[in-house]
């Protein structure tokens, strides 16, 4: 009879099991039902699966934990995956681990299952160095769970903690994100956000009426725009979804998996001996009119692919990735287009936060000077300047990746020494003849240095001038640096890509070693 009943269960059950499988799979593919994602689409946001499959190459996702239901709610209320999509796939090919947030389940809140399955994933992500990628989309901690989804939050911020400078974090806000789950993303190397339809806060305009009495709409609050020029929070805003998507592809493409591996290296047609003579044409001749650092960079780097990274915050300091014969480098600029380029508290933290980014991940640096100072002022002052700008000086000082710096213009005082000077250890240093380094740009200085022979002058003014204009010709130029031997050549501008992608070859192999510690003491 047991033999009997065994080839009975053998010929029956395999397909009744095999039907199983796939009405489960069918069941979790709907996460919250048709209705809701009816309501998703309604207000122009793909679900956290056509949202993968859009990210994610072709066929290439492997989702992780999709039977996974909470066991702290009732057993009629669980729903399969809970309210998280997680798994890995590849994008150009390279392995990424992902995780999509369900607003469709529980309006995508954060309990005990959601955050295990993310954990997981942050784990094997450690575990095998590749890049992290978060689709937020959540209504927060799950209420009902209690502490338990703050408990969950606060693993998911050790494993940020612990994947910094280890493996890449990227996080996309495609909808709401408050209160602690904002931390996650903030923890992260960048975040992207999408116009009109994410916002992120830590109280909501409910509450803030009701504690300050203040009314504020969601998109004033935390919008894209919001978060993108005026609080930093946030380094790209996107249109849609399908464009924040796509930036996160064209982002990983110059970046490495992990710590231990150099960045992508793409086959380009661009000459690298190609000289540009549209350069020598671009810093004008009058030292107070402004020109636009990013017509140098698209010159410069190969096919005039730059991609700016916080475009819209601290406009006086551009940053992005670019490459130079086919090598990701950094790019970090001051844009005299913008406040005469001058440095300030937001841009310095800016820079700081991007030149850490690149050392980090092996990708090295290239700094294209023309600041006129720090940014003077009691509100500078009073707000920290000297504590924010000293985290880019940090940042630089702290840098071991290759180091490569032009002097296009101005590089007054004590901003001269933090932008990647020979003296906080850059690599090679060049300067155009047009570059003025000196203590401090000339009027200042003949105000200073010769006030009293101003004063006795028969006209000051024609002295003033006149002694400006040998402080210009005597110091306003590049040649008392490069006979120090603080600049290694002045080159001619139109010789910018050669010459960089020539001490970048040069530099490829280079080895920097800082002193044993726990970790640093950085001014934050």
């Amino acid at each position: 009879m047991m033999e009997t009943r065994n080839t009975e269960l053998e010929t029956r059950n395999p397909k009744d099991k095999i039907a199983q499988v796939r009405q489960l799979r069918e069941q979790a593919q709907l996460g919250g039902g048709q209705a809701r994602i009816d309501r998703q689409h309604a207000k122009a946001k793909l679900t956290a699966r056509e949202r993968l499959g859009l990210l994610l190459d072709e066929g290439s996702f492997h989702e992780l934990g999709m039977l996974v239901t909470s066991q702290l709610l009732p057993a009629e209320e669980r729903i399969l995956g809970d309210s998280v999509v997680t798994g890995y796939g590849t994008i150009d090919g390279r392995l990424v681990y992902v995780f999509s947030q369900d607003f469709t389940v529980y309006g995508g809140s954060l309990g005990e299952a959601h955050a295990q399955k993310v954990v997981k994933l942050m784990d094997l992500a450690m575990q095998n160095g590749a890049p992290i990628i978060g689709l937020n989309d959540s209504g927060g901690a799950r209420i009902q769970e209690g502490v338990v989804s703050l408990a969950g939050y606060a693993d998911i911020f050790v494993r940020n903690t612990l994947a910094s400078g280890v493996i890449p974090q990227i996080s996309v806000i495609m909808g709401p994100c408050a209160g602690g789950a904002v931390y996650s993303p903030a923890l992260t190397d960048f975040i992207l956000m999408v116009k009109e339809s994410s916002h992120m806060f830590i109280t909501g305009p409910e509450v803030i009426k009701a504690a300050t009495h203040e009314e504020i709409s969601f998109e004033e609050l935390g919008g894209a725009e919001v978060h993108n020029t005026v609080s930093g929070v946030a380094h790209f805003a996107a249109e849609d979804e399908a464009a924040a998507l796509n930036t996160i592809k064209r982002l990983l493409s110059f970046i490495p998996p992990n710590n231990t591996e150099d960045s992508p290296h793409h086959e380009t047609d661009d000459d690298p001996l190609r000289m540009d003579e549209v350069l020598d044409r671009i810093v004008p001749d009058n030292p107070a009119k402004p020109y636009d650092i990013k017509d140098v960079i698209r010159h410069v780097v190969d096919d005039g692919d730059f991609l700016e990274v916080h475009e819209h915050y601290a406009a006086n300091l551009v940053v992005g990735f670019a490459r130079l014969y086919g090598r990701a480098v950094g790019i970090v600029a001051q844009q005299p287009a913008y406040l005469a380029g001058v440095l300030d508290i937001n841009s310095s933290d800016k820079g700081a936060r991007f030149v850490r980014f690149c050392d980090c991940f092996n990708i090295p640096l290239v700094t294209f000077v023309d600041v006129p100072g720090f940014l003077p002022g009691v509100a500078q002052e009073h707000a920290g300047i000297i504590r924010h700008g000293a985290k880019l000086l940090y940042a630089y000082c702290e840098a071991t990746v290759p180091k490569v710096t032009v002097i296009t213009r101005k590089a007054y005082g004590g901003a001269y020494d933090v932008m990647s000077s020979k003296h906080v250890h850059g690599d090679i240093n060049y300067a155009w003849p047009s570059a003025e380094i000196a203590v401090m740009g000339p009027e200042g200085a003949v105000n200073i240095a010769y006030r009293n022979e101003i004063a006795e002058a028969e006209d000051p003014e024609a002295a003033r001038q006149r002694l400006i204009a040998e402080y210009r010709e005597q110091f306003a130029n590049p040649y008392i640096a490069a006979s120090r031997g603080y600049i290694d050549e002045v080159i001619l501008p139109h010789e910018t890509r050669p010459r960089l992608i020539a001490a970048l070859e040069m530099l490829q192999n280079k080895r920097g070693d800082m002193p044993p510690k726990k970790h640093s003491n950085m001014p934050l």
